[in-house]
């Protein structure tokens, strides 16, 4: 089972995690309405000291990633034992790596910027307006929500 830790649900986590999430239009207490995403927890939000800034919340980062893993840990190991065992083939293994790197590289690249700010946790409350489901961390325009 660890072969396929390494070579399928690892890869797989990183490239759900990436291209399947939720968005939250939100009013925060003594800040602008703001788009924050995540899913289960809100573990990113616009940041509001300078533009093109994120804030991250690093304990919600750390749950939402180990909901995934240990989604695609369930998946691989029922399927793995109890209806076929699971070899993938070197193809398939190198494309899922490669993917997961790519994405991982650019993750930990764009983690780097200077003006994002990290937390441990995130320290203000919300109140959620309106919410949905995003696809590679796209999230609706923040005028068409304040329309509605």
């Amino acid at each position: 089972m660890k072969k396929l830790i390494w070579k399928v649900v690892l890869p797989l986590t990183i490239i759900s995690f990436f291209l399947f999430n939720k968005w939250w239009y939100a009013e925060v207490n003594d800040a602008p309405n703001t788009i924050l995403l995540g899913f289960p927890l809100i573990f990113l939000s616009e940041g509001w000291h300078t533009s093109m800034s994120l804030q991250i919340f690093v304990l919600e980062l750390f749950i939402d990633f180990s909901v995934y893993f240990f989604f695609w840990f369930i998946v691989i190991f029922g399927i793995n034992r109890f209806i076929v065992k699971i070899k993938p083939s070197k193809i398939v293994t190198v494309v899922l790596v490669l993917i997961s790197l790519v994405i991982l590289l650019l993750a930990i690249y764009l983690g780097t910027f200077p003006e994002h700010v990290y937390k441990i946790k995130r320290d203000f409350e919300i109140e959620v307006k309106n919410s949905g489901t995003s696809f590679m961390y796209s999230s609706p325009n923040r005028q068409t929500l304040e329309k509605q």
